[in-house]
C-alpha cells in the first residue's frame, strides 16, 4: 500500500481507465464497425488494452498494417458509431463513486483531464451523471495540446484555483504520469486500468494503487 499523505488541496482525474470503465463501448463500436467493413472483429481484451491511447489505437487493433492516413480515414466513422452507444456499458470503476463523494465531502475540488474529445466527453459526462460534479473538464481539444503536455493538467489546476504542488493527478496510461510530473503535480498511476500493456510501476509515478480504498489512503482523505 502506498503511504498516506498529507491531504492535498484538489484532485485530478484522467477519464477512461482510471474514473470509467469505457471500454465495454468502445469495444461494442468497433464490432459495428468491424461488421460493416467486413473485418474480423479483434479480441476484446486486445482491444481493452489501449483503450487510454484513443481511437487510432483501438482501430489499429483491427488494421494492423493499415498506414497512418488509412487510419485517419476510419476514425470519422468509428467515433460517429461510438458517439451513438456512449454510456450504454460504461460504468465507474468499483469504489470511485464512494471515492468522490469522499473528496467532495472533505470540501476538495476535483476535475477530469482526458484526452478524448469535448463532443464525446461532454456529453459521457452527462449520462454517467458527472457533468455538473466536476470542477473543470479539459478535453483532447479544448487547447491546442493534450496530454503529455503539462499544459491541459496546469490549465486544469488553474481553473479549480489550486497549486499544482499542492494537487494529486491519477491516471492509468504512461501520458499521464508524464504530463503531471511535466506539470509539478503529485502524480498517482492506478493499477486497474487499461495501462496500454505497460506496467504502470515502470512510468516512476509518484503512488501506484491498487484500489479505489488504497487510492482515498493516499490522497489522505479523512475516513
Amino acid at each position: 500500500m502506498s503511504a498516506a499523505a498529507p491531504r492535498c488541496a484538489g484532485v485530478l482525474f484522467d477519464l477512461d481507465g482510471t474514473l470509467l470503465d469505457s471500454a465495454p463501448d468502445l469495444a461494442a463500436a468497433l464490432a459495428v464497425f468491424t461488421g460493416e467493413q467486413g473485418v474480423v472483429m479483434p479480441d476484446y481484451a486486445r482491444v481493452r488494452a489501449v483503450v487510454s491511447a484513443g481511437g487510432s489505437a483501438i482501430l489499429r487493433t483491427a488494421w494492423p498494417q493499415a498506414a497512418p492516413a488509412r487510419i485517419a480515414a476510419l476514425l470519422p466513422r468509428y467515433l460517429e458509431i461510438y458517439a451513438g452507444m456512449l454510456a450504454e456499458h460504461s460504468r465507474l470503476f468499483p469504489g470511485m463513486e464512494v471515492l468522490l463523494a469522499r473528496i467532495e465531502q472533505a470540501g476538495l475540488p476535483w476535475g477530469i483531464v482526458t484526452n478524448k474529445i469535448a463532443a464525446l466527453t461532454l456529453p459521457l459526462l452527462q449520462r454517467i451523471g458527472l457533468a455538473a460534479r466536476a470542477g473543470v473538464v479539459v478535453c483532447g481539444d479544448t487547447l491546442t495540446q493534450k496530454k503529455p503536455d503539462a499544459a491541459p493538467v496546469l490549465h486544469a489546476c488553474a481553473a479549480l484555483r489550486i497549486a499544482p504542488a499542492a494537487t494529486a493527478f491519477v491516471g492509468d496510461d504512461r501520458r499521464d504520469v508524464e504530463a503531471g510530473r511535466a506539470a509539478g503535480v503529485r502524480t498517482i498511476a492506478v493499477g486497474w486500468g487499461y495501462s496500454s500493456g505497460e506496467n504502470p510501476a515502470d512510468w516512476s509515478p509518484d503512488a501506484l494503487v491498487q484500489s479505489s480504498a488504497e487510492l482515498a489512503h493516499t490522497l489522505g482523505l479523512p475516513a
